[in-house]
């Protein structure tokens, strides 16, 4: 006899309301597995991919890619006995007294949860009937899901062709499918992986939010960029931001690079500007411990953190992400770079996870590789001090009383005055641009 269950959207990280189906890995009459990725989708801190805690078959896919779901809302229907040899319930033969259990435990960490539970039958009781929600046809989607925006164009592709896709690094926004419904096949993805491909047709104003009327564009505010928005409001009036500026020559940090890239130790490593910022940070922090320290307003306490969870600033497809690099005090330069090679890779990719973006201690920002100069960068929340690192250009530059071609980078750094005050973070900021402009000053702190 079929046994239907209904799959809710997981909570993925402590306080998360919402998030967007992004695409699903499953269809109708497909066989799942315990643990099996059934879908991908977006919260306000990252791409996630959910599997399902039990085994069976697929039998309705209650929500759309692009839609948006509250959390505990149910986005897949699934037969766990399809064959019908589930044991009958007993009739008969009293049991203990015992507390209600579901039947499948939830995946530790996801807090899913099985609609249909079972409660054993009490000590000399009869037993009731099986409810008959048990064996009825899977419910429809709930009120929950909201309708599908209009921004935020999703392909259209099955799970195998992103797969594909992905493999190749091939965008699939960039595609036309020339399946019936504009469904990206097999096909399209390897012409545009051999350069042959047709490029997107115009997404109709329906789906794109366009107003042929009013020449404008509107795009629903949801995923990371709803979540960074909101923490950089509450920080921008919360800290009391000040900002301060440096200017220095990492001529003799450019030269060790390139010696590191010959070296034996450092071949097929990547070492780049934001790897020595990493370090020096990390240096710094340990000589002016207030910039890795954090104002708690309920406790009204200042929190000094004997470690460095440092914060990587990375732009994304979908919006600003900072991951963090774990105990970055305890790590090598060799293990930073390694570090910070995975971190950005797993970013770009959109894949990286909530938990790799809690308890950062301090961040550091790199729009040099934008060819920007310098910023005033925002505070991330829980932190008190962001390093922004410019672009390393050829300037002229006084060396020994003559003017020289040298590679000069401009830093700044803002933090909150409430925990530092301008000694410290001047210091700090000194720190970092001493160890920069030499890094053979490491080896006296």
């Amino acid at each position: 006899m079929p046994e239907y269950k209904q799959f809710p959207l997981a909570d993925t990280a402590e306080g998360l309301t919402e998030a967007d189906i992004i695409a699903w890995q499953v269809k109708p009459g497909d066989k799942v597995t315990v643990n099996q990725i059934v879908v991908e989708v977006e919260t306000a801190k990252a791409a996630v991919e959910l599997p399902i805690p039990w085994a069976g078959v697929v039998t309705e896919l209650l929500v759309e890619p692009g839609q948006t779901v509250e959390v505990g809302a149910p986005i897949l229907t699934i037969d766990v006995d399809p064959d019908g040899k589930a044991a009958p319930a007993p009739t008969a033969a009293p049991v203990a007294e015992e507390p209600a259990e579901e039947e499948m435990k939830p995946l530790v960490g996801y807090g899913s949860k099985a609609v249909v539970t079972h409660r054993r039958a009490r000590k000399g009781a009869t037993p009731a009937p099986a409810p008959a929600a048990v064996a009825v046809a899977p419910a429809p989607a709930v009120a929950a899901v909201s309708s599908k925006p209009k921004g935020g164009y999703v392909p259209l592709a099955k799970p195998p062709v992103r797969k594909l896709a992905k493999d190749l690094g091939v965008d699939l926004h960039a595609l036309t499918g020339t399946a019936e419904g504009g469904v990206i096949t097999r096909d399209d993805v390897q012409a545009a992986a051999n350069g042959s491909a047709a490029p997107a047709a115009a997404v109709s104003s329906v789906d794109s939010g366009y107003d042929p009327a009013t020449r404008e564009r509107r795009v629903p505010i949801k995923g990371v960029r709803k979540a960074t928005a909101a923490a950089m409001v509450q920080s921008a009036y919360t800290a009391p931001h000040v900002t301060e500026f440096l200017t220095i020559d990492v001529t003799p940090m450019m030269e060790f690079r390139e010696k590191l890239k010959k070296s034996r130790e450092f071949a097929g490593v990547k070492v780049t500007p934001l790897t020595f910022a990493a370090k020096a940070v990390c240096l710094a922090a340990k000589r002016t411990p207030d910039v890795n320290a954090v104002w708690d307003e309920a406790a009204q306490e200042i929190v000094y953190k004997d470690y460095v969870h440092l914060g990587i600033a990375a732009a994304t497809p979908r919006g600003l992400v900072v991951p963090k690099v774990r105990d970055a005090d305890l790590m090598s330069l060799k293990e930073l770079a390694i570090a910070l090679t995975e971190l950005t890779d797993v970013a770009r990719e959109g894949k990286t996870t909530p938990a790799a973006m809690l308890g950062g201690t301090i961040t550091i920002t790199n729009v040099g590789v934008f060819g920007v100069d310098t910023g005033t960068p925002i505070i991330n929340p829980g932190e008190s001090a962001i390093l922004c690192l410019g672009a390393i250009k050829d300037t002229p530059w006084v060396v020994d009383g003559e003017i020289k071609v040298r590679k000069v980078l401009q830093l700044s750094l803002s933090f909150d005055h409430r925990v530092v005050d301008g000694q410290q973070g001047s210091e700090f900021l000194a720190d970092v641009g001493a160890l920069l402009a030499d890094p053979a000053v490491a080896i006296t702190y």
